[in-house]
């Protein structure tokens, strides 16, 4: 059950990542672009099949990304006890940041990858999502930050943790597919109550943060195991 509930815990923080506030000025560009592979003609399937190809390539980099961070895990097994503490004290960090209390250039700079394709196809819709994952906003830093740390102190688990934040990333985007024109207006009226998202994820950080620094994480595991 431990490992259930930190898979949880990942596709909670892909989640929380979809509906931060610095989220919203990517997702106008990116329901522009799949609105536009069907010409104007509002095809959902189309729309749905692109998406899902978007968040396949995201995904896609993200999984890899953990199978790395397993591999290499352990090696430093024997430096778990200082793998907590500067993991901790990271995630403190990225928690104090989605607070709003300290600024990191860092995490506020937005690192995209420009995409410019002449004709729109799954292919390309896997490459954009791709580049996404590649060029993440700031809040997706914070948030998969953690999510890399956790994978990292707790061995061999990697990939399933960042195919469960991808989960909770990926199916917003899909949902979001269906319903452009509802989304686009919910956009337009949801700014000021999102960003108190930012502040329940970024108690949540602190929190985790706390327990890897602590060494209290894989104990809190196993008890609740």
């Amino acid at each position: 059950m431990g490992s259930d509930v930190t898979l949880l815990a990942a596709f909670i923080g892909g989640l929380l990542t979809f509906f931060s506030p610095c989220m919203l000025p990517v997702l106008p560009g990116y329901l522009s672009f799949v609105a536009g592979v069907t010409e104007g003609r509002k095809e959902k399937l189309k729309i749905f099949l692109h998406t899902l190809f978007f968040v396949l390539g995201f995904s896609t980099i993200f999984v890899v990304l953990g199978i790395f961070l397993s591999a290499i895990s352990s090696v430093f097994a024997d430096f778990q006890t200082w793998l907590n503490r500067i993991g901790g004290i990271l995630i403190i960090i990225f928690g104090i940041f989605m607070l709003g209390l300290i600024e990191i250039p860092f995490l506020k700079q937005e690192h995209r990858v420009e995409t410019q394709f002449k004709r729109k196809t799954l292919l390309t819709s896997f490459l954009m999502g791709a580049a996404f994952a590649v060029g993440w906003s700031p809040c997706v830093s914070a948030i998969l930050g953690s999510i890399l740390i956790v994978a990292t102190v707790t061995q061999g688990k990697g990939a399933i943790l960042l195919t469960a934040f991808s989960l909770g990333l990926g199916l917003p985007f899909l949902i979001t597919s269906l319903f452009l024109d509802q989304v686009r207006k919910f956009i337009q009226i949801s700014g000021r109550f999102l960003k108190y998202l930012n502040i329940l994820a970024g108690i949540l950080l602190i929190a985790l943060g706390i327990f890897i620094f602590t060494g209290k994480f894989v104990i809190l595991l196993n008890i609740i195991a």
